[in-house]
């Protein structure tokens, strides 16, 4: 058997195209992967491709990829949004939460998707954040992405009639426990409705709000 199996028609399935994780993956095994992507005619989002993963692929490939540092995701093949009406917004607690933030929107502008960044409104300073609740109030669907107790979810979700997916990150001390206690603090919001994702997984929301963004272009196309 094969040791790379490549899912290209997933997005003829599921309206979202394959990833590829790279954060574990040995660079000879990237290289094949985009080897095998290139020769299909295929597109590729590759996520967690850590700056040292980058530095170490063959010079050929700094040619052909994006590379996002910030992120940590690179793009095979070319990007384009294709919708410039903006529906999703993404809200971060803290500034050290933008690299899932980054990964968030690199995500969702390989499929095309178009989104508002709002960075650093976290509930330490509940002012931030209740200057900008008019302009988030526009938006189909919220991606918030916080760590330490990750109370940012939990008070959109009380303040917002939209959809809120709610990132925990690793960002903290101590007792945050690399995101543990964001992660719990967001699968027991008692606001009615908050979607949590694993932590750090800005792709994983980026992908669900993508399933909520074609639902709501379906139903306005009806």
């Amino acid at each position: 058997m094969p040791d790379i199996i490549m899912d290209f028609e997933r997005a003829m399935r599921c309206g979202i195209e394959e990833a590829v994780f790279c954060e574990s993956k040995q660079i000879d095994q990237i290289e094949e992967i985009l080897n095998m992507a290139q020769s299909a005619g295929k597109r590729l989002l590759l996520t967690r491709l850590m700056p040292e993963q980058f530095a170490a692929l063959l010079p050929f490939w700094a040619t052909q990829l994006n590379y996002n540092p910030r992120a940590c995701c690179a793009v095979l093949g070319e990007t384009a949004i294709k919708d410039q009406k903006c529906l999703i917004a993404v809200v971060s607690g803290g500034s050290s939460d933008r690299p899932v933030c980054e990964e968030v929107a690199a995500t969702l502008n390989y499929h095309g998707i178009a989104c508002d960044l709002y960075q650093d409104v976290g509930v330490a300073g509940l002012w931030r954040l209740q200057e900008k609740l008019p302009a988030l109030r526009q938006y189909s669907v919220i991606i918030a992405v916080a760590g330490m107790e990750a109370a940012l979810p939990t008070v959109l979700c009380g303040l917002i009639n939209a959809p809120v997916i709610a990132v925990p990150t690793s960002v903290g001390y101590g007792v945050a426990k690399g995101g543990q206690t964001a992660l719990n603090a967001c699968l027991a919001s008692c606001a009615g409705g908050v979607m949590t994702m694993n932590i750090d997984n800005g792709y994983g929301a980026a992908v669900a709000a993508i399933r909520i963004y074609h639902q709501i272009r379906k139903f306005e196309s009806q």
